[in-house]
């Protein structure tokens, strides 16, 4: 079982990993994009839940995610998170506690963090989210190159851009984002996934999240892959569009999500106990008035949370002792659960104690 070694940032100190490959382990990615540290650790914000400016049924969110206690507050916010991951896994980024998780990109945008994330790099190149194919390797590209993951990784995210910033075009590895439909529907579920989308009036460049959810469900079952990365984006889009109650409600049903998920794991061979679940987000938000945006130049954008769970993880909670982590750790993290090397970053894990 493993805690997290609370790193200095691992700037240019390579870290090896000196245990054979554990190929038989699967590792599950699920981001969730824009969401603060604050609704994750204390739920529903009073001065934005109260504010009609971002908050149009005051009295509706309230009777849905209010409560006076924090702790009974995010409990009803992401049941799931502490109820289930608050018992058997991590939960790192409540700065109250001085514990923080920050991106190490200086743009605090979507792209500059999933290419932070996944490869393990702050490419000063890459300073907004414009459309253009990313000429960094990221960790999935690394592991599909080796046989034992080799086309047993699928990529599925609501935001469109992430076929870029994960560079869909040169990866080869199965990817479906934003508003793509299913090549090869073999199903009836994905025939009609395919015309549920062609008959969309509008087609923002963010997917709805279930939308998204239910591609990758039926690509897991059909195919069983090795690695999956969901990659849910409408907190941020309801953020942006200064919706409060919107947006913790999509963050409810990413924690619904992310609980189904869990519990087709722990019930399907294979991945039973076999298992590890990485959860993160791309980048932090402001505060009160500026909760809506995030930048290089609004405190807080650069505030991010991690949470673990499954297999080698030790069932530690939240985590209240003062660290430091960085989102550009998390690449080395995923190929470190494979007992492979990735980047020169240092894994969040330590060293792993094969079982």
């Amino acid at each position: 079982m493993l805690g997290i070694s609370q790193l200095p940032e691992a700037g240019g100190t390579e870290f090896r990993a000196d245990h054979p490959a554990d190929t038989s382990g699967n590792v599950f990615i699920i981001t969730i994009d824009g969401l603060r540290w604050q609704e994750l650790f204390d739920g529903a914000e009073g001065s934005i839940i109260n504010d009609e400016k971002f908050t149009s049924d005051t009295a509706m969110a309230n009777m849905m995610y209010w409560a006076d206690d924090a702790t009974a507050r995010r409990k009803k916010l992401m049941p799931f998170m502490w109820n289930v991951v608050a018992k058997k896994g991590q939960l790192y980024g409540n700065r109250e506690f001085d514990n923080n998780v920050n991106v190490a990109n200086i743009y605090a945008v979507s792209y500059p963090g999933y290419n932070e994330m996944f490869t393990g790099t702050t490419d000063i190149t890459i300073a907004n989210n414009n459309k253009v194919y990313n000429p960094n390797t990221n960790v999935f590209e690394f592991l599909e190159s080796k046989e034992p993951y080799k086309g047993r990784i699928g990529i599925f995210t609501s935001w469109d851009v992430l076929s870029f910033a994960l560079n869909e075009k040169r990866s080869g590895i199965e990817m479906n984002c934003g508003y793509e439909n299913i090549g090869h529907a073999d199903s009836t579920c994905m025939a009609a996934f395919n015309k549920v989308q062609d008959d969309m009036d509008v087609k923002p460049g963010t997917r709805q999240d279930m939308l998204t959810y239910i591609a990758a469900k039926e690509y897991l079952q059909k195919k069983k892959p090795k690695i999956l990365y969901l990659g849910l984006g409408e907190t941020d889009e309801y953020a942006h569009a200064k919706d409060y109650a919107t947006y913790l409600q999509k963050a409810n049903e990413a924690d619904h999500i992310i609980a189904e998920l869990w519990h087709w794991a722990q019930s399907t061979p294979g991945y039973k106990n076999n298992t590890t679940f990485v959860i993160t987000t791309d980048h932090g938000r402001g505060q009160h008035n500026k909760w809506t945006s995030h930048g290089p130049f609004i405190k807080g954008s650069s505030q991010a949370w991690l949470v673990l769970l499954g297999k080698h993880i030790e069932p530690r909670g939240e985590v209240k002792t003062p660290g430091q982590l960085y989102q550009k750790q998390i690449a080395q993290t995923i190929a470190g659960l494979f007992g492979e090397q990735f980047g020169k970053q240092r894994s969040i894990l330590p060293t792993l104690a094969l079982r």
